[in-house]
Parts: structure tokens; sequence; C-alpha cells
């Protein structure tokens, strides 16, 4: 069943980190992400994860200094990327958790010289991978100057390395690029690793903008997609308050066959 996964490094905030895993298993999430978890050592979050019947759906390779957003594609930044990127698939592998987010990074430098970069330590990724059952993921993401901005980028990337990369689809960003999520999804399904959601305008949880969110859950459905979606908003009240979604969105996932779009 496609597992539902709360980003908590977005939800649930007001609580330690630890504390976060329990809030998301009681309010119905069957899955946890967040971009550096480090601070729960991997024995631990691996116990604590089977304790509450959680599984952990991705992780990032670092984010690097405040406003970097990444390292892959910073040229003065390999080591620092390689060495992350290395600490997070070790970690990944001991909890079970299937992809790695290299994130590409906002560069300050020549682009063609962060593409180059970029392009480069994802095919060092690739091969830190091979025969781990740990995966890179690749998202296009929406804030100004990040190297890997537009869904064709990221189409084109993965091309380039044949199936091994998995894209990460986020409906707010898809939105924000004037692409609509359920047809972008009907069109790519077998490209995508990874589902984030979240309403446009605000960033907010799923009915707080206008997002077709049961066009969204139709194409899922209909492309068999079998991955975690991944809740990454930013809440408008505290986090318990705005998953009344859960239900529904779990009931219509696990149907075994469409009977037309969600009412």
């Amino acid at each position: 069943m496609t597992r539902l996964s709360a980003h908590i490094g977005y939800l649930y905030t007001e609580l330690p980190l630890p504390e976060r895993l329990a809030a998301a298993a009681r309010d119905g999430f069957t899955a946890v992400e967040h971009p550096e978890p480090w601070a729960i050592p991997a024995a631990e979050m691996r116990a604590r994860l089977a304790d509450l019947g959680l599984g952990f759906a991705q992780v990032t390779s670092g984010m690097g200094e405040p406003g970097e957003k990444g390292l892959a594609a910073l040229a003065g930044r390999r080591v620092a990327f390689r060495d992350g990127f290395a600490r997070a698939l070790d970690y990944a592998a001991a909890i079970g958790c299937p992809f790695v987010h290299p994130m590409a990074g906002v560069p300050a430098g020549d682009p063609a010289a962060a593409q180059a970069t970029y392009r480069d330590n994802i095919a060092w990724a690739l091969d830190r991978c091979a025969g781990t059952g740990v995966r890179p993921l690749v998202e296009a993401i929406t804030i100004p100057g990040y190297t890997m901005g537009t869904l064709s980028e990221a189409i084109a990337l993965q091309d380039a390395f044949s199936s091994r990369l998995s894209l990460l689809l986020d409906t707010y960003h898809a939105t924000v690029l004037g692409l609509d999520p359920a047809a972008w999804i009907a069109g790519n399904a077998a490209r995508i690793g990874h589902v984030h959601i979240a309403d446009h305008p605000g960033r907010h949880e799923p009915g707080s903008g206008a997002i077709d969110f049961p066009a969204v859950l139709s194409a899922l459905r209909a492309a068999g997609y079998a991955g975690a979606v991944g809740f990454e908003y930013l809440p408008t009240r505290p986090t318990p308050e705005t998953v009344g979604f859960l239900p529904d969105w779990k009931r219509r996932l696990a149907a075994p066959a469409l009977t037309g779009a969600p009412s």
C-alpha cells in the first residue's frame, strides 16, 4: 500500500525530533521523512520506526550552510557533498530508507561550472548507490538560483543516466512552474519515485489553496503508483488540526481499482 509520509522538517516542529515520530504515527501517517535526521543515530531511528510501525521515505545528503540549499552543484564544496552523501547513504541503508536526495544547491559562481559539477556528483552518487538498494532522488525546486529548477531539466538529467535516477514530484513546485500536477503524473508516472504534497499558493495543507488534489489522487491511482506520498507543507494551524484529509487519502489510494474521480 502507498505510504503516507509526514515530512517532520515541516510538520510537528513544536516537538523535539524524536517526539515527532510518535506524533506522526498517532495521527495516522505510515512513514516519515526528514532532510537531516542525524541527531537520532541510525540504530535508534530503526528501533523507533519499528516500534511505531513507520517507514522512512527519503533523506537528503545534506543542506549545507544557510542559503546553500544543498551542495551537489557547488564547485567548491565537492568534498563536503561527497562526505555528506556517503553518510546519508549509510544512514538510509541502515534504516531501510529507499532514497537519498542529493540537493543541487544555489551556486554563487558560473552556472556552467555548477551544471558540470552537478552531473559529475550525480554520476558519483549513482556509483556509490550500486548494490545498496538505495537510489538517488532528484527534485525540481523553484527557489531563485537553484540549479535544478524545472521538471524538464529533471527529466533530461534522468534520461542522461537511464533509469538509475528517480524523480521527486512536488505539487507546489509543479504548480509554480505552470504545470498541472495531475496531468504531469499521468504523463510521467514511471519516472516518479516520491511525491510531495503541498497546496498552492502558500505551500499549506491540502485544501488550503487551488490545486485539484482529487485529480492528483486519481492520477496516482490510475498510474498504479506504489511509492510514498510525502506531506511537505507549512501547517496553518497545529499539525494535528490539519491532517483530517488522511483517512480519505488512505482509502482512495488503497482501493483495488478506480471507480471514477474522487469526489
